[in-house]
């Protein structure tokens, strides 16, 4: 009897090099998919070794990064989009991806199924799953961490060192740092072990993008960041595209300790979960768009923007990524961003990415006007008599009503 050919999204970190295994001792023709998503990994060749030697028939590899950034992750630079006030969303952002390339995958050979190897309390079930479903309604999907044969015998990172040990899988986390990290051009993420405990510290090893703020140069440093109809095209005058410019971000605001973030969230699942991240190039470029926007856009522009814009965080970070609405609040944002180019100058020092300046052929700020010199401009002060006296009749009107009732 023919096996079931399944493509799963590989990593080759502990979770996924161990399901590969297992899946191919449960019946599965394993094709094991490993995206470049500009994450600093081992050797590829060593990664697609360390696959065929768990088990796939297949490891395919392949370079998504201007995908991932230009489709994912600028949509988002321009929606200024946090979730929960603080997380740039990049694990979020990546997921939708792997799913795409994994159904594609699918259909190239002929699979009927796809796997993943999040958990099943994790937002990436989520993510992944609805991705699949989104673009292929009729897949088979395969989650390990939530059938029992797997999930009782294998309940958490101990038990899945001890099976890669047993089965001579090599893998990057040990028993001494059992944390999770998932890392992409725009950031990496870690959790799970030590971080459990909300109140207990990060270690300093743990982080990989950045010095500590406390260890980054004495001396500032200044960063010019070109933006044309929304997309940064520029750094400190040289044009790039923007996966050069973000990686280049990455290691410039590493070095000034930018980005790093320790926050608890709340999953999609219905829990609090603890994360912490580093996105240094995200954050600055989060910085800089926001000051781009704030001398090119206008003020009832900005307001709907910052109304919807935690809608669409929510949509990316819960896996809503090909959904109707997202759709809309992607074709929305392209509209907003004609008229956004120009050029931001930003400070980085010591863990802090500060605007010391913005100019555009675009803008919309008029010194003449704004100007508190003696020459007014075309700005009449008087005119504000009769404004503030029609904005405040509301008020007054309200206030009488409150005196009658307290009367």
């Amino acid at each position: 009897m023919a096996k079931e050919k399944l493509v799963l999204a590989y990593s080759g970190g502990l979770d996924t090099s161990v399901i590969v295994h297992w899946l191919t001792q449960h019946g599965y023709d394993v094709i094991a998919l490993c995206l470049d998503l500009g994450q600093k990994v081992e050797d590829l060749e060593e990664i697609r070794q360390k696959g065929l030697k768990a088990g796939a028939s297949k490891v395919l590899m392949e370079d998504v990064q201007e995908e991932f950034v230009n489709d994912y992750v600028i949509p988002s630079i321009q929606w200024n989009a946090l979730y929960e006030g603080t997380y740039l969303l990049g694990t979020s952002l990546a997921r939708p991806l792997i799913a795409k390339k994994q159904i594609e995958i699918a259909a190239q050979e002929g699979a009927t199924a796809v796997a993943h190897g999040a958990t099943g309390k994790g937002n990436d079930q989520v993510r992944f799953e609805l991705g699949y479903y989104a673009l292929n309604p009729d897949i088979h999907v395969v989650a390990p961490w939530k059938m029992p044969e797997f999930f009782n015998q294998y309940p958490g990172r101990q038990e899945l060192l001890d099976y890669a040990a047993a089965n001579g899988i090599p893998v990057k986390a040990t028993k001494k740092q059992p944390w999770s990290s998932d890392e992409n051009l725009m950031h990496i993420s870690f959790e799970s072990g030590m971080l459990e405990d909300p109140w207990q510290a990060p270690r300093q090893d743990m982080f990989e993008l950045s010095q500590s703020p406390q260890d980054a140069p004495e001396q500032s440093q200044e960063v010019l960041i070109d933006f044309e109809d929304g997309w940064p095209i520029a750094l400190n005058g040289e044009t790039m595209p923007p996966v050069q410019l973000l990686t280049q971000l990455n290691e410039i605001g590493g070095q000034h300790g930018i980005g790093r973030v320790d926050m608890v969230e709340s999953r999609f699942v219905g829990m609090k979960s603890r994360g912490v991240y580093e996105t240094p190039g995200g954050t600055i470029l989060h910085i800089a768009h926001r000051a781009m926007e704030s001398i090119t856009l206008d003020r009832d522009v900005i307001n709907l923007k910052d109304s919807l814009m935690p809608r669409f965080a929510r949509l990316a970070y819960n896996g809503f990524w090909f959904s109707p609405e997202m759709r809309i609040l992607l074709s929305m944002v392209n509209e907003t961003q004609l008229h956004v180019s120009g050029t931001v100058r930003l400070e980085l020092y010591k863990g802090n990415c500060m605007v010391t300046g913005r100019r555009s052929p675009y803008t919309l700020y008029d010194e003449n006007i704004a100007t508190m010199e003696a020459d007014q401009g075309s700005y009449n002060p008087q005119d504000a008599i009769g404004f503030i006296k029609l904005n405040a009749l509301p008020l007054k009107v309200h206030h009488r009503v409150m005196q009658r009732k307290k009367g």
